[in-house]
C-alpha cells in the first residue's frame, strides 16, 4: 500500500475483507432464517441477544485494532521481526481476556438477561442461546487476533477463505441443530449457538496452524508467547480505546434493544431482522475501514502521510457509493427483504417502516466507519472511540428517548402540552439522526489532521536485526 496506484491496491486489499464480513453476516442471517421457523419468541430471543453477543465480538475487534496499527506500521518500516513479536503478544492478551469474559458472562447470564427485558417465553430461549455464545468466546477472540495479524501484514485473502469454510459449516449445521433434522435433536435457539461454536472452534484451529507456519507475511513464534510488558502495555494503550469504542457501540445496541422491548414482540422481531439487514452495510464499510487502517498504517510507517490521507478519501467515497445503491434497493422492496426471514404480517409491517426510515442513511454509517478505520490505522484509537461515543450516546440513544416516548411540558397558568411520542418509529429515526450527525463530525475531525505521526517511536520504525 506504500507505492503505485491507490485504488487498485485498496480494492485488492478490501474485497477479501468485504467478502469475509459478508459471509459473517450471511451466517448470522442464516441463524435468523432457521430460528424464524421455530417461533416469534425464538426470533425475539435471538434479536435481544444479538447486541450482547456483538459486544464481545466488538471487544475482540477493539483489542486487535492495536495489532493492526502496530503490525502495519512495523511492516511499512521494514521491521518484520518486530511485527511477529506483536503477533505473539496479541495471542497472549486476547486469550486471557476471552477466558475472563467467558467466565464472567456465564456467572451473571440470568440477571443480565432479565435486565435486558427478556421475560416470559423469550427468557429460556435467550438463555439457551447466549450461554453457548459465552463458551465460544476464546475461539472468537483467537480468530480476530489471527485476522488482525495477517491484515496488518497486507494479507486479507487467507482469513477470507477460512471465513468461507466457517460460514459454510455454520449454514449447513443450522437446520440440523435448530430443527432437529436427520439424527440430530431439535435444539431451537441453542442449536444456532452450537453451530456457531463448532464453526468458530474449527476456524481457530486452522488460523493458529497458519500463523505457526508463517508463510503468509507474519509468523507466530512460541518464544514470543512469553509476556513482554512493553509490548503488552502498548497493545493495551492503543487497544483499550478501540475496546471502549466497541463497548460504546454494543452497550448502545443493548440500550436500543431494551427500548424496543418496551413495545411489542413484533417490534422486537422486526428490529432483530432489520438490524441484521443493516449489518450488511456495517460489514461492508467495516471491512473497507479495516483495509483503510492497513493502508494508513503502512504509509505512516513509510513516512508518506499525504498518501495515507488519499487512501482514506478514496475508500470513503467508494464505500458510500455502494451503500447508496444497496439502500435504494432495500427502500423500494422492504417487504421482500423482511419476508425472507419471517411470514408474520405484523412483523413484516413493522420491519417495512424500520427499513424505509433507516435505509436512506446507510451510506453515512459507512462513511463514518471508514474514517474511524483510518484513525485506528494511525493508532489514534481514542478519536475513533470518541466518534462512536458521539454517534451512539449523544446523537442516537438520547434522541431515541426523546422521540419514542411522550414528554409533558408544564406551561405558566397550569396548562401543559405533550411532545413527541412517535412510538417505536421514534427509535428508528434516532438511528438516522445519529448516522448523519456522526458523519459530519468525523469528516471535519479527519480534515483537522493531527493523526499523521503514527504510534511507533523513531527507534521502532527502523529495521531490526532481531531473528
Amino acid at each position: 500500500m506504500t507505492t503505485g496506484a491507490i485504488s487498485p491496491k485498496l480494492v485488492a486489499l478490501a474485497w477479501p475483507l468485504v467478502a469475509g464480513n459478508l459471509l459473517q453476516t450471511f451466517y448470522n442471517l442464516a441463524d435468523m432464517f432457521w430460528v424464524g421457523r421455530v417461533s416469534a419468541e425464538a426470533v425475539a430471543a435471538v434479536s435481544l441477544m444479538f447486541p450482547l453477543s456483538w459486544m464481545f465480538v466488538s471487544t475482540a475487534m477493539g483489542i486487535t485494532a492495536a495489532t493492526i496499527a502496530l503490525v502495519s506500521q512495523h511492516v511499512g518500516a521494514g521491521n518484520d521481526r518486530e511485527a511477529d513479536h506483536v503477533v505473539g503478544q496479541t495471542i497472549l492478551l486476547t486469550v486471557g481476556v476471552a477466558i475472563v469474559l467467558s467466565l464472567f458472562g456465564l456467572a451473571v447470564q440470568r440477571p443480565l438477561l432479565r435486565a435486558m427485558g427478556a421475560t416470559g417465553p423469550v427468557f429460556p430461549e435467550a438463555l439457551a442461546y447466549i450461554e453457548v455464545i459465552f463458551a465460544a468466546l476464546p475461539f472468537t477472540f483467537c480468530f480476530f487476533a489471527f485476522r488482525a495479524a495477517l491484515q496488518g501484514a497486507g494479507d486479507t485473502k487467507t482469513a477470507m477463505w477460512l471465513m468461507v469454510g466457517s460460514a459454510g459449516l455454520n449454514v449447513v449445521l443450522d437446520p440440523f441443530l435448530i430443527l432437529g433434522w436427520w439424527v440430530f435433536p431439535e435444539m431451537g435457539t441453542r442449536g444456532a449457538a452450537v453451530a456457531t461454536f463448532i464453526s468458530r472452534a474449527l476456524v481457530t484451529v486452522a488460523g493458529v496452524y497458519i500463523l505457526l507456519r508463517g508463510d503468509w507475511g507474519v509468523r507466530l513464534r512460541i518464544p514470543d508467547l512469553r509476556p513482554d510488558k512493553s509490548v503488552l502495555k502498548k497493545l493495551v494503550e492503543v487497544g483499550y480505546p478501540a475496546t471502549l469504542d466497541g463497548w460504546a457501540r454494543s452497550f448502545a445496541a443493548v440500550a436500543m434493544a431494551t427500548l424496543v422491548a418496551q413495545f411489542t414482540v413484533a417490534a422486537i422481531a422486526a428490529y432483530g431482522i432489520g438490524v441484521r439487514l443493516m449489518s450488511v452495510s456495517w460489514t461492508v464499510s467495516g471491512a473497507v475501514g479495516q483495509a483503510t487502517a492497513t493502508g494508513v498504517g503502512q504509509n505512516l510507517g513509510a513516512k508518506t502521510p499525504e498518501r495515507a490521507a488519499e487512501v482514506t478519501w478514496k475508500a470513503m467515497g467508494g464505500t458510500m457509493a455502494v451503500l447508496f445503491a444497496a439502500a435504494a434497493l432495500v427502500f423500494v422492496f422492504p417487504d421482500v427483504a423482511m419476508r425472507i426471514f419471517v411470514g408474520d404480517q405484523a412483523v413484516v409491517d413493522e420491519g417495512v417502516r424500520f427499513l424505509r426510515i433507516i435505509a436512506p442513511f446507510w451510506a453515512f454509517f459507512g462513511g463514518t466507519m471508514v474514517i474511524q478505520g483510518a484513525f485506528r490505522g494511525a493508532g489514534q484509537t481514542k478519536v475513533a472511540m470518541a466518534l462512536s461515543f458521539l454517534s451512539r450516546w449523544i446523537f442516537r440513544v438520547p434522541v431515541a428517548l426523546v422521540l419514542a416516548f411522550a414528554w409533558t411540558v408544564s406551561l405558566p397558568g397550569g396548562t401543559s402540552i405533550s411532545a413527541f411520542d412517535f412510538g417505536v418509529d421514534g427509535l428508528w429515526w434516532a438511528f438516522s439522526v445519529g448516522a448523519t450527525a456522526a458523519f459530519v463530525v468525523a469528516v471535519l475531525w479527519f480534515q483537522r489532521g493531527g493523526w499523521q505521526t503514527g504510534v511507533l517511536e523513531e527507534s521502532e520504525s527502523k529495521p531490526s536485526a532481531a531473528d
